[in-house]
């Protein structure tokens, strides 16, 4: 469940882009799951610059793209997306929202594209956005009541159109396996899935234990 984030006991994780360029992403030693970089956000991150990405040599098919991130956390992987040149609308619980906003400001100049930090609950009202052309997530499938609300989300924000990219870590222990299975039964009824396979993925940041799928409605 969500805890404040304290920006008075930060620590930096840095991540190289491939570019030589570094993310610099404050994580909170104080609150939720969602204050940290989970390894499947650094393996969603640098997905979205394989060839999977590319268009033309230096070119990535994010630029000039509207891009939502849900249940951000720290906001690394929208940030990256603004990075590469999309316009990038990174969001999770309003608890969230200040660690988000201030890894966008650290992250600035690297910006190619727009940043911006919201308060989205999974489950609530989204009218206010619309359709994305992608939408990103990362290791969201963790409490047991929050997996209908964000199937739910996840739907509502789609049209025809929008690809969603979800990356998440394969964990044995407690009630996560059936917590998983359940997430992509609900998904599978409104989206055709396919799993990214592991050679697609990051040459040196991949995992047989992380997987990347990307959904289109049906």
């Amino acid at each position: 469940m969500s805890q404040s984030v304290d920006l008075d006991n930060l620590f930096t994780r840095e991540l190289e882009k491939n570019d030589g360029s570094v993310l610099c992403i404050n994580q909170s030693a104080v609150g939720d799951v969602g204050c940290v970089v989970w390894d499947a956000a650094i393996s969603l991150t640098l997905y979205l610059e394989t060839p999977d990405f590319q268009e033309t040599p230096g070119s990535n098919k994010l630029r000039g793209k509207n891009v939502l991130e849900l249940g951000a956390g720290t906001g690394i992987v929208g940030i990256q997306a603004a990075c590469l040149g999309a316009n990038s609308i990174i969001t999770d619980l309003e608890d969230f929202v200040p660690l988000m906003a201030l890894n966008i400001r650290v992250n600035q100049a690297l910006i190619t594209g727009s940043a911006t930090a919201r308060e989205l609950r999974w489950g609530t009202d989204v009218t206010d956005y619309q359709p994305p052309d992608y939408i990103l997530i990362a290791d969201c499938v963790y409490y047991e009541e929050a997996v209908g609300p964000l199937v739910q989300t996840i739907t509502d924000l789609c049209d025809d159109h929008t690809v969603v990219i979800c990356s998440y870590e394969e964990r044995t222990t407690g009630n996560k396996p059936e917590l998983q299975k359940k997430f992509f039964e609900l998904v599978e009824k409104v989206f055709r899935v396919e799993e990214i396979p592991l050679e697609r993925h990051d040459p040196v940041y991949r995992s047989e234990d992380i997987h990347i799928m990307k959904f289109i409605m049906k």
